[in-house]
């Protein structure tokens, strides 16, 4: 099978197309033959193998993981032993990232409770796009900041995989929201159907003079304080991602931060997988935009690969396999 390989911490260039052997589903696995695939901040740090805190999962050297690929959307082509749940040609899609990576390549085995089945009217492009920055923004959204009908809502990194997303669970609690990205991008963030956005290179949320009862950050980089100015009385700041300093900053300033005033910032743990079944009703209700940049070729991974890293992408990054 056709998959990118790389050996080395590095920049995309360290990225190859190559032709591996072809997994074998074990007990309890599937083998999905893999149809899209999609880059998210795990690939990306995977490959550069940064912060160096992170070898000490990934490997101190050299990387355990030679095959990335986070998300895949694919059909089953074989069963392992003991396998129930599904059976040889269904639809399936799923965040890979407590599974061993692989979804770089046309095949990956992966175990049973790490795919779930596709809804009927998803294509595979849009499934790929879902699992990992969908369950962001709902996990981030819902479950931990607490989304209540009608909120004022900012999304910090809204260009990326979980802003279109996110725009959609919050309008489906009847919140205007606003988007926060480069300039480049505010075009498009409109046309999504943002009620305000912000260049951050011109202006800063923490400072601009507008409160928000719920804040979604995907690119958490200032101080725990900052933050307190941009949320209203009874506000909650959920960062889904950012800079390691600024995030144990975050760990330790949140709770205290809790007791002494009635702000919230909190720090998501992404449950990999839990909550699929409400973004396919969120899907086929309409309410969610899979906004897609691409789909690329599986040899244009590399070039995939440096678009995320400069933030070049709208949307999420996708990879058709075949």
């Amino acid at each position: 099978m056709k998959s990118i390989i790389y050996r080395r911490y590095g920049t995309p260039e360290v990225m190859q197309l190559l032709e591996q052997p072809e997994p074998i589903a074990a007990r309890d696995q599937v083998l999905v033959k893999v149809h899209a695939t999609a880059i998210n901040d795990w690939d990306w740090t995977l490959l550069r193998g940064q912060p160096l805190i992170l070898r000490l999962l990934s490997g101190p050297f050299k990387p355990k993981t030679s095959i990335l690929g986070t998300e895949v959307a694919g059909v089953v082509a074989a069963l392992g032993d003991g396998v129930t749940g599904f059976s040889v040609g269904d639809r399936v899609y799923g965040d890979l990232s407590e599974a061993g990576f692989g979804g770089f390549a046309e095949y990956v085995s992966v175990p049973e409770k790490a795919v779930h089945p596709m809804t009927a009217n998803m294509t595979f492009e849009q499934a790929a796009a879902l699992p990992h920055a969908g369950l962001l923004a709902l996990q981030g959204l819902v479950d931990v900041g607490g989304i209540r009908q009608g909120d004022r809502v900012l999304i910090n990194g809204a260009g990326g995989g979980v802003g279109a997303i996110g725009l959609g669970i919050a309008k489906a609690f009847g919140c205007k929201v606003t988007g926060v990205d480069k300039a480049s991008k505010l075009g498009a963030l409109n046309a999504m159907g943002f009620d305000d956005t912000l260049d951050y290179e011109q202006t800063d949320f923490t400072r601009h003079g507008q409160r928000y009862d719920l804040v979604l950050d995907a690119k958490t980089t200032r101080s725990p304080l900052r933050y307190l100015k941009a949320l209203e009385p009874g506000g909650r700041y959920v960062s889904v991602g950012g800079y390691l300093p600024k995030l144990f900053q975050l760990f330790c300033a949140g709770p205290v931060i809790r007791k002494v005033t009635n702000k919230q910032l909190k720090i998501l743990a992404l449950k990999p997988n839990q909550g699929l079944d409400r973004l396919k009703d969120l899907f086929e209700s309409g309410a969610l935009n899979c906004m897609i940049d691409g789909p690329f070729a599986l040899a244009d991974v590399p070039a995939a690969m440096a678009r995320f890293g400069r933030a070049d992408h709208l949307g999420k990054i996708v990879i058709s396999v075949v």
